[in-house]
C-alpha cells in the first residue's frame, strides 16, 4: 500500500522526470487512463488524477493501458529495433563501408540513426561501425597474427589508413599495442540501464547508469588495469546479459559470470564476505566487520562497500545500518530499498 507520504514524493519525481524512480514506482493518469513511468515526456497530470502503482502488472489489473510515449512495459533506454537490427548488420559483416545509399535501401533515414546510436551508445553510427572494425583487429593483432593480416579483415586496403585509425582510437600504433582493452556494453534493466566492462576472460564492472562518480570510476579501472575501452560484447558480458534478466525475474539467486577484481588485500576480505550474504537477507556494518576479523573497523568496511565496482554480483545492497536503516547506495537508496524487496520477495519462493 503506497503510503500519502510516498504519493507526494513520487508526484514530486514525476514531475522533475526524476531517472533515479525509474522501476520504482509506475502512474495512472485517471483522466487519460494511461499508465506512465516517471520519466514520461508528456504533459504532467494533477496530483488528484493520478494513481500510483509500485509495478506495471498493478496498473495494468487496475484498467491502465500503457502510454504509447514513455512505453512503461519494456526497459528504460531499451534498445530499439532499428539500432538492434544496425547493430546484428555490423556483427555480421564489419568490414562493411556504410554509404547513404545503404540507408536508403533500408528505407530509414541517416539522422534518425545517428540520433539513435549517439542515445544509446553515446557515440554516432559510424564511430560505432569504426570500433567494431578495430575490435576485430585488435583480437588479431592479440593473437599473434600479422599486422597485414588485421588491417585486411578490418576492411582497410590502405595500411596508412589502418594505422592512422587505430592510433587515433587506442593512441598507440598497432605495432606498439601494449594496452589491456575492456570493452563497454550498455544493458538494460527494470531499474534502468546498467554498463559492462569486460575483456574476453572476465567482468571487471557492472554499474547502474546513475552510479554516483561514475566516470571516475571507470577512469580509475582502466588507470589500474592499463586499459582502453571500446564498445562491444565479449563472452562475460553475454553471460552476465543472461544472468541479469534471470535475477530479475526471481530465477537467479547467485551469478556464475567470471569476475576481474581489482582492490587492496582488505577490499578484497570484505567483498569476499559481501559474497556469503544469503539472497534475500541484510547484514550491518558492524557485524560485517566482525565477520572479516576487524570488529572495529565498520567505517572503512562501509567505505570498502562503496567502492565496489560488481553491482549485484558482489551484493553491497545486503548492507544496512545497525538500526535497520538502509544506509548509502551509489545508485541511490531507491534503487538499494527496491533490490532489498525484490529479493525478500523471490527468497520465500526458493524457501518453500
Amino acid at each position: 500500500m503506497i503510503s500519502q507520504h510516498q504519493k507526494r514524493e513520487y508526484y514530486q519525481a514525476l514531475l522533475e522526470k526524476n531517472a533515479e524512480y525509474e522501476g520504482i514506482f509506475f502512474v495512472g493518469v485517471k483522466t487519460t487512463g494511461v499508465f506512465c513511468r516517471p520519466t514520461c515526456p508528456a504533459r504532467k497530470p494533477k496530483l488528484i488524477n493520478c494513481e500510483f502503482f509500485e509495478t506495471s502488472e498493478q496498473a495494468l489489473l487496475a484498467n491502465f493501458r500503457p502510454c504509447k510515449r514513455c512505453k512503461p512495459l519494456s526497459h528504460p533506454q531499451h534498445i530499439s529495433e532499428l539500432v538492434q537490427s544496425l547493430v546484428e548488420k555490423i556483427s555480421l559483416n564489419p568490414e562493411k563501408r556504410w554509404t547513404e545509399k545503404d540507408f536508403k535501401e533500408i528505407e530509414v533515414d541517416v539522422s534518425t540513426v545517428r540520433r539513435q546510436f549517439k542515445k544509446r551508445f553515446g557515440i554516432t553510427f559510424f564511430a560505432y561501425v569504426r570500433q567494431q572494425r578495430m575490435r576485430i583487429a585488435l583480437k588479431q593483432i592479440k593473437a599473434g597474427e600479422a599486422i597485414i593480416e588485421a588491417q585486411l579483415t578490418s576492411g582497410y586496403e590502405s595500411s596508412s589508413g589502418f594505422r592512422e585509425a587505430f592510433t587515433r582510437l587506442m593512441g598507440t600504433a598497432p605495432t606498439k599495442l601494449t594496452h589491456h582493452i575492456l570493452h563497454a556494453h550498455w544493458l538494460d534493466s527494470p531499474l534502468g540501464p546498467m554498463i559492462a566492462l569486460a575483456d574476453e576472460k572476465a567482468l571487471y564492472l557492472l554499474e547502474f547508469f546513475n552510479r554516483k562518480n561514475l566516470k571516475q570510476v571507470i577512469q580509475t579501472l582502466c588507470q589500474q588495469t592499463k586499459s582502453k575501452i571500446i564498445n562491444g560484447k565479449t563472452s562475460p558480458i553475454t553471460l552476465i546479459e543472461k544472468e541479469l534478466t534471470l535475477y530479475f525475474q526471481g530465477l537467479l539467486y547467485d551469478f556464475e559470470t567470471p569476475l576481474g577484481i581489482i582492490g587492496t588485500a582488505f577490499q578484497k576480505k570484505v567483498w569476499n564476505a559481501l559474497q556469503t550474504i544469503p539472497y534475500g537477507q541484510t547484514q550491518s556494518y558492524s557485524n560485517l566487520a566482525k565477520l572479516i576479523g576487524h570488529p572495529s573497523a565498520f567505517r572503512a568496511v562501509a567505505k570498502a562497500n562503496s567502492t565496489n565496482h560488481l553491482a549485484l554480483i558482489i551484493p553491497c545492497h545486503r548492507v544496512i545500518n545497525q538500526n535497520g536503516n538502509l544506509g548509502g547506495y551509489a545508485a541511490g537508496i531507491k534503487h538499494k530499498k527496491w533490490l532489498l524487496e525484490h529479493e525478500k520477495r523471490y527468497a520465500k519462493c526458493l524457501n518453500n
